[in-house]
């Protein structure tokens, strides 16, 4: 497994360690009850995930970039 600074795989993609941490810093002061228990159904025709993965920067899958926070970091450090 490629260990990355900025980003870990949970088994379903990249996933960005600040934005991570951030939710579960809200989730926790929140005190919130389950996802299940807050999310739901989904009522709307594009739902939105409480977790978002990171997405290639370039079509050669060597740069990864947080959606949300806009970081980004070479995954190929030749």
């Amino acid at each position: 497994m490629i260990e990355l600074e900025n980003f870990y795989n949970n088994g379903f993609g990249w996933v960005c360690r600040q934005c991570a941490a951030e939710r579960e810093n809200i989730a926790t002061v929140e005190n919130a009850a389950s996802r299940l228990m807050s999310e739901g159904e989904a009522e709307s025709k594009q739902p939105a995930m409480s977790s978002s993965l990171a997405k290639w920067l370039d079509p050669s899958r060597r740069t990864l970039i947080c959606p949300r926070c806009g970081i980004t970091e070479e995954v190929d450090k030749r």
